[in-house]
């Protein structure tokens, strides 16, 4: 049995397993340790767990696991990650980080963390649907009203399709509320089921918005909180894209496992 120190942290609701792995202790190979700590009845529970290393061109590496082993990038996570280096010293108001998709930068300001996600240059179109890639593939879908979807089995119907069964689609169900603002609701894969928040889902959704509107500033109300997205656009080409939010510690404690 591990004894492991942990911290717990949550973006608008999107809630992580932090874990200070600058001494290595931690096994990234055993994935039945990190399905364990994301149960919620039998774990810590979360919907993914994040290691801090040490890194040696950027301030830290965050090493993300969803719930179910796999990895990607994870916008929530990675504000969530900046924090937690900021806690452990590692950094102070500003930092480059490296993440499965490469550097990011990020800094805080005003007890937001603004991230700096990489630079969008295609897209899909799917009918009235979207399909964006921002670090997580994303299916952006428009609905009238996001309190009538079921996002889970709505969700389920699309990740499981076809096109996108082998290597899983995160689904986001969007209600414009104006030209620059949207309801949003997420299922995520790895996650398999509805999350409070998803920052790479609310970014990919703010570019969709972009695209019907002309806006460059997006105000997200996900079911755990408020987000904001900022970002540039050259035509078909967003640069510049700016995911802004809360990142908080919500406890500290160990678990054997």
């Amino acid at each position: 049995m591990t004894t492991i120190n942990f911290h717990k942290y949550q973006g608008t609701g999107n809630d992580f397993v932090m874990i200070d792995n600058r001494d290595d202790h931690f096994n990234k190979s055993d994935l039945n340790q990190v399905i364990a700590l994301c149960d919620r009845r039998f774990g810590v529970g979360a919907d993914g767990v994040i290691l801090i290393e040490e890194h040696g061109s950027a301030d830290f590496e965050m090493i993300f696991f969803n719930p179910d082993g796999s990895q990607s990038l994870c916008g929530n996570g990675s504000r969530c990650a900046v924090m937690f280096a900021n806690h452990l010293g590692m950094i102070q108001n500003e930092t480059t980080f490296m993440a499965i998709d490469g550097l990011h930068q990020a800094y805080i300001e005003g007890g937001l963390v603004h991230l700096l996600m990489h630079e969008v240059s295609t897209y899909e179109k799917i009918g009235e649907d979207y399909l964006i890639d921002t670090g997580s593939p994303h299916y952006l879908k428009y609905v009238d009203n996001t309190e009538s979807v079921d996002p889970v089995s709505e969700g389920r119907e699309i990740r499981y399709s076809d096109r996108f069964s082998n290597d899983g689609v995160n689904v986001n169900f969007l209600e414009k509320m104006s030209d620059d603002e949207l309801k949003i609701r997420t299922y995520e894969r790895g996650v398999e089921g509805e999350t409070f928040s998803c920052g790479t889902g609310c970014t990919a959704a703010a570019l969709s918005l972009g695209l019907k509107t002309g806006t460059e500033q997006v105000k997200l109300n996900a079911v755990g909180g408020e987000l904001k997205v900022s970002f540039k656009r050259d035509g078909e080409y967003f640069k510049d894209i700016y995911l802004i939010g809360p990142a908080e510690r919500v406890f500290s404690g160990q678990i054997s496992l």
